[in-house]
């Protein structure tokens, strides 16, 4: 029977099985990793027992070794602490409180097993108390580069800048594990230094240490990250063009609202020497799927701007989302999915504008963008349009833009 088979069925009893005998290592891996995420009842303790078992065997690769570390981690606390007391001479009472459990796990970090020394790096990172961060970061010396990796990774968990500088030191590891795990604490730490250190970062040779750098720049507050952003948008990793897109939009977000349109037209500026599908593709994904109304703004006043008019297949596709950013959009949103719609203009983008004004069962806000676009962007169609709904609405306020729109066409009198 194959591990997706004992996975499905929750079947404890065999994973451990293949854990203790398998003779591939991959096969033990994965029974690991998919033991740390069974919910077991009567179960548990057998699973707890056989992980401590691989996790202390001096002849099991490393990569089983760190797979059951992870897993007892998933397990919870009590899991960790049965491997450490159980593999070294640390002792836990059972109702010792936190500051007494984060001690032991400082002394566990210099344990002679490095597969320890992991463990206790992940129980300070759970436990989160800051006064850990001292000893996790002098584990950051540690000749065993997983150890390294676990020990930035818990700095991040706890989030105190005194880890900043230390973390930073981290940046030019060998590993890029290390390195990944280095530059996701300083993101979450998130402080000027720690931002600072994720410039240098976008060019690392580790894909995923860019695509992290990339979304730490997100979280700055002016616009030193544009340019490296940008140029992001140009890696050869799409996951990384996509995160620097993404990060464009959080810029903008974060930014003071003074500073919000200078740096945008800074990013348009940018944006101007990318090409359409790098660009158009996420930022269309975030308008229909974010839920943060300055995120969706910021993505629709952009759209009318960063795609070319003369690529038929990306423009369609960039109206059809402002279009639904007219209906389902909050005011701001709203507006700047209309402002970028008279930007684009064309046929297309007209009749699409007339479909929404003219349905009746849309609320009025939506519909008034809309004819307020048209009135910029329309033909004689529209304003033939216009006049008969002009002529049919009882809504008082659509009536009003509709006048207004059907005289900025040259209809009922306009010039």
């Amino acid at each position: 029977m194959s591990l997706y088979q004992y996975e499905r069925d929750g079947d404890a009893q065999s994973l451990i099985g293949v854990l203790k005998r398998s003779d591939n290592p991959e096969v033990r891996e994965r029974a690991a990793q998919i033991l740390g995420r069974l919910e077991h009842d009567t179960d548990r303790d057998d699973v707890i027992r056989a992980l401590v078992e691989v996790a202390g065997r001096d002849a099991e690769t490393d990569a089983v070794v760190g797979a059951a570390v992870d897993a007892l981690d998933q397990l919870g606390g009590d899991a960790v602490e049965q491997l450490i007391t159980t593999t070294a001479d640390v002792s836990i009472e059972d109702d010792a409180a936190e500051w007494v459990r984060a001690k032991a796990f400082m002394r566990a970090l210099s344990a002679d097993l490095p597969e320890l020394r992991m463990a206790a790096a992940n129980a300070l990172g759970d436990i989160g108390n800051a006064d850990t961060v001292e000893a996790l970061t002098e584990r950051f010396g540690d000749e065993d580069p997983r150890v390294r990796a676990r020990a930035a990774r818990a700095c991040g968990q706890i989030g105190d800048a005194r880890a900043t500088s230390a973390l930073e030191g981290l940046l030019s590891d060998p590993k890029a594990t290390v390195r990944r795990e280095a530059a996701e604490a300083l993101g979450t730490i998130g402080n000027r230094q720690a931002l600072q250190a994720l410039l240098g970062l976008y060019d690392d040779d580790s894909e995923i240490v860019r695509r992290i750098a990339v979304m730490g720049f997100g979280s700055f507050e002016n616009d030193r990250p544009v340019e490296p952003l940008v140029e992001a948008l140009g890696d050869d990793a799409a996951a990384v063009r996509r995160t620097a897109v993404y990060s464009l939009i959080e810029l903008l977000s974060n930014v003071p609202t003074d500073r919000s349109h200078d740096i945008r037209e800074t990013v348009l500026d940018q944006l101007s020497a990318t090409d359409d599908e790098t660009v158009v593709t996420p930022l269309v994904e975030i308008l229909e799927q974010s839920t943060q109304e300055a995120q969706r703004r910021n993505t629709a006043w952009l759209l009318g701007r960063a795609v070319d008019p003369e690529n038929p297949a990306a423009t369609r596709t960039v109206v059809d989302a402002l279009v639904e950013a007219l209906v389902d959009g909050e005011g701001m949103t709203r507006q700047f999915a209309a402002t970028s719609l008279a930007e684009l203009g064309g046929d297309y983008a007209e009749a699409e504008l007339l479909a929404l004004a003219t349905d009746g069962s849309l609320n009025t806000d939506a519909r008034g963008q809309a004819i307020f676009t048209l009135g910029k962007i329309g033909g004689e169609e529209s304003r033939r349009e216009l006049e008969a709904l002009l002529d049919d609405t009882e809504d008082e306020e659509l009536r009003q833009k509709t006048f207004k729109a059907i005289s900025r066409l040259g209809g009922h009198g306009g010039s």
